[in-house]
Order: C-alpha cells, then sequence, then structure tokens
C-alpha cells in the first residue's frame, strides 16, 4: 500500500493545493462540488450528486453490508489579514484530500469490498447543518460502520500521532429575547429593568449543579439593552447563552435546567423571556469495535508507539448527528496528528502536509480491516 500512496503523492498534492487554493463557505460548495465529481469520474467512479444542494456520494460493491466514510468540504469564513473571505483553516482541503486519496488507493489495489463502500463528502460541517441534510435524504440508513477524520492541534498530537477516536463534546448556543415595559429613571416601579433581568440570568446560570464527573458549561455571551439615554430603564433586552457538555446525556440535562430557570426568572420579573437553538451539535458516541478497526491501522502504518488511546476535547463536529439519528451505525473518527499550528480556526493555520499520506494509509486499511472482520 505504502508504493502505490508514493506513486499517488504527486495527484494527491495536486489536488489538496486546489482545494485549499479555492475554499468555499458552508451551503456555497458550488465548485468543490463539481471539481471533486469530474475528478472521481475521470477515474471511474459513479458519483450521485443532489438536487437541492452541494456535497455529493459514490457508492462501491453490492451486498447488505456497508461501511461509510464521510469528509466535510466547506470553508470558514473569517477575517484574514483584515479582508473577510472563505478559508480552509479547519483542515477540511486535507480531509478531502485523504478521503480521494483513499479511494484511488484501494481501486489501484483492486480491492473487491464483501459489501458496500459509501463515500459522502458533506456539505456546511462549519454551520452543524450539513450531516442532518445528508441524514435526511436517507443516504447513511443502510450504513453499518461509519468513519471520519480530523487533523488535530498541536496540543493534542504531535506529527506522526494519531488516535482512534476523537471525543468531541456537545454544544448548543441559545438565543433570547427580554419584553417588558420601558420606564422613566426616576420611576422604576412602572416598567421592568430588562438588565436587571439580565443580571438575575447570569447569577443563576452560574449556580446551576450537575455531576461533576462530567465536564459541563453554561454562561452568557451577549446582551444588550438600552441606548445611549441615560434617563431611560429599558423593558427589552437580546441575549446568547452557550452551552457545553461532553456527553448528550448531560447536554439534555443541561439545557432543561436552563430552561426551567428562564421561565422561573420571567414570573419573578413579570416579563416574558423567549428562547430559540441558534445552532446545536451533538456529542461523539464512539463504537468500540469501529475504534479497534482503526486501532489496528493506525499501529501498521505509525507503529504502537505513535497510537494515542483517543481525543477528548470541548470542540464539536456534526459528525456525530450520524449517530444521534441512526443509533445502530458503528462509528469512530480518526484524530491525527501533524503538528497543527496556531489552532484549528486560526486564519493562518498551517499543518505538516505529509500527515496526509499518512490518513490515507490508516484510513485505508480501516476500511479493509471492517471488511475483513466482517466477511
Amino acid at each position: 500500500m505504502k508504493a502505490i500512496i508514493d506513486n499517488l503523492k504527486p495527484t494527491i498534492t495536486e489536488i489538496f493545493t486546489h482545494l485549499h487554493a479555492n475554499p468555499e463557505r458552508s451551503w456555497d460548495e458550488f465548485e468543490t462540488t463539481a471539481y471533486i465529481k469530474k475528478l472521481l469520474e475521470a477515474n471511474g467512479f459513479i458519483v450521485q450528486t443532489f438536487d437541492d444542494c452541494t456535497g455529493l456520494i459514490v457508492e462501491i460493491g453490492e451486498g447488505d453490508f456497508c461501511v461509510g466514510v464521510r469528509t466535510d468540504i466547506d470553508a470558514l469564513w473569517q477575517n484574514v489579514d483584515g479582508t473577510f473571505c472563505a478559508n480552509h483553516s479547519c483542515g477540511h482541503d486535507a480531509h478531502m484530500a485523504m478521503v480521494i486519496g483513499s479511494m484511488l488507493v484501494l481501486k489501484k489495489m483492486n480491492i473487491k469490498p464483501t459489501g458496500r463502500l459509501k463515500f459522502i463528502f458533506q456539505p456546511a460541517e462549519e454551520k452543524g447543518t450539513g450531516a442532518l441534510k445528508i441524514v435526511e435524504k436517507g443516504v447513511i440508513d443502510d450504513i453499518d460502520y461509519l468513519y471520519g477524520v480530523h487533523l488535530r492541534p498541536i496540543e493534542e498530537l504531535r506529527h506522526g500521532e494519531a488516535a482512534p477516536a476523537i471525543l468531541h463534546g456537545s454544544c448548543k448556543f441559545l438565543k433570547g429575547t427580554i419584553k417588558g415595559e420601558d420606564a422613566h429613571g426616576a420611576r422604576p416601579h412602572l416598567g421592568q429593568n430588562a438588565i436587571e433581568v439580565g443580571a438575575t440570568l447570569v447569577n443563576e446560570l452560574n449556580r446551576i449543579h450537575l455531576n461533576p464527573l462530567h465536564p459541563y458549561s453554561v454562561k452568557m455571551t451577549m446582551f444588550h439593552a438600552g441606548s445611549d439615554t441615560g434617563n431611560l430603564i429599558p423593558g427589552e433586552a437580546v441575549f446568547s447563552i452557550d452551552l457545553r457538555a461532553q456527553t448528550n446525556e448531560v447536554m439534555e440535562q443541561l439545557s432543561k435546567k436552563v430552561e426551567h430557570l428562564i421561565q422561573a426568572v420571567a414570573t419573578l420579573y413579570n416579563v416574558e423571556i423567549s428562547i430559540s437553538t441558534a445552532a446545536y451539535v451533538a456529542a461523539a458516541v464512539v463504537d468500540n469495535r469501529a475504534k479497534t478497526f482503526m486501532e489496528r491501522a493506525i499501529i501498521d502504518t505509525v507503529g504502537p508507539e505513535k497510537l494515542v488511546e483517543s481525543i477528548t476535547t470541548s470542540g464539536g463536529d456534526d459528525f456525530h448527528f450520524y449517530t444521534l439519528k441512526r443509533p445502530k451505525i458503528k462509528a469512530t473518527m480518526l484524530g491525527l496528528g501533524c503538528d497543527l499550528r496556531p489552532g484549528l480556526h486560526h486564519p493562518h493555520m498551517t499543518f505538516n502536509h505529509d500527515a496526509i499520506y499518512t490518513g490515507i494509509e490508516i484510513l485505508s486499511k480501516t476500511i479493509l480491516n471492517t471488511f475483513i472482520a466482517n466477511k
């Protein structure tokens, strides 16, 4: 396999270079989709696109048993040196190159899977909504095992190291409004001070207590009320709340606590407080059998001394909606060390590109391990 990957390096480098130079923001990955479609069709793959969104899938083989591999295809929209633009600062360009590389490697090896192999090029991971669209379309309904990959910052993994699981946490972002009555600064009893309501919310959020053995946090991240009129007590305000939890179960408990608290504060101050979920990402649910297949692939590729058991991170990835929505799927995500710095989502993020070829080998061997074990 290493010899095949070495021969493919110029092609894979060209693919990565193109994807890196042509980033597209979430749900606008039209040129990315077209480029990958043309590339894969030129290599003999049958590509299926969608009529109402970006992204594509490729399916190989026949049978009931199905292994899926997913890559995200979007870039961030961020300020780079004073200009807002699409930017691949989260490594999705490398993820695409690795998955395409795995497809080319398995084709060169003339692998005939004892079942079906499905490659998913998913849009809008950065919005947290792309995976849900793929679920909605029924793409994953027949998948038994599902694998993903993500570059890891240098604080988590050094170049050459790899983890067979990334334990992402769950995150939820709430937007809220407080609606009361304005009042004159001299007559506070005639209205409801939205700033006082907000202060109570902040204090009570800090009093939420769950099992300390499971990491979680909740905090207000935005609050706006009033104007430049100093003698007007504002009755209305808008705010945002950020919730984090390491498991989906803890996120559910935390969400219920926050909702109950908000209702209680609204009653206390006789105001209307409404909240809505602006974004939500599920926590990782890792299957031990899938993790074992990837673990073997890592050891075979980089050696046991470079294997890291798993990576626990408070960051999120919408990959985990697949197992939340379809619990029968056995899934895990490869964490790949590449000396990534200064960090994910930094506008000038860099990493060791040699890791792409390591990732291709690990993903390819993980796929083969899964099919061998399920003959």
